[in-house]
């Protein structure tokens, strides 16, 4: 994984993103860091107490949310990547699922990865999946495509 210490492609990319889960620049967010891995990207999170669903495990929709941001930006790097540009387009979520496998327990840094399984013309099918104290909790897939002028979402990271 390339040094967390360093910028992400979200504060790369989009500085000014409000988004909820990977957004810089929303306070109250979760502010997902992704960085380039061996196979795509890679993050680590560190959930806060009012991540929990109950006491001593995480809710479901924060690992949705962990999952969903990450694959985005996994898919808008490869995009970025084949197509040779400079910025990735950008991409909202198509489709996506997650399988919730085990509990994810409180405590532990969580660790996600995002790899591209299909790539094509503005689009990217992507697997994701999050790991607590080395064990696989969750995995997930989805089909993130690339918007363009005209869409609500266009601008989002500018």
């Amino acid at each position: 994984m390339s040094d967390p210490s360093g910028a992400s492609v979200q504060e790369t990319y989009a500085p000014k993103s409000i988004c909820f889960g990977c957004g810089p620049a929303n306070s109250e967010g979760l502010r997902i860091r992704s960085f380039r891995g061996e196979n795509g990207l890679e993050m680590r999170f560190e959930p806060l107490p009012e991540h929990q669903a109950f006491p001593g495990m995480i809710n479901g929709g924060i690992i949705g949310a962990l999952m969903d941001c990450h694959g985005n930006w996994t898919a808008a790097v490869a995009l970025m990547d084949a197509a040779g540009d400079d910025e990735p387009p950008c991409t909202v979520t198509a489709t996506y699922s997650i399988k919730l496998r085990r509990p994810t327990p409180f405590g532990p840094e969580l660790f996600v990865t995002g790899e591209v399984v299909e790539l094509s013309e503005g689009r990217a099918e992507v697997k994701m999946a999050l790991i607590a104290d080395g064990k696989v909790c969750a995995t997930g897939e989805g089909l993130f495509v690339a918007v363009k002028e005209g869409h609500p979402a266009y601008h989002r990271w500018n």
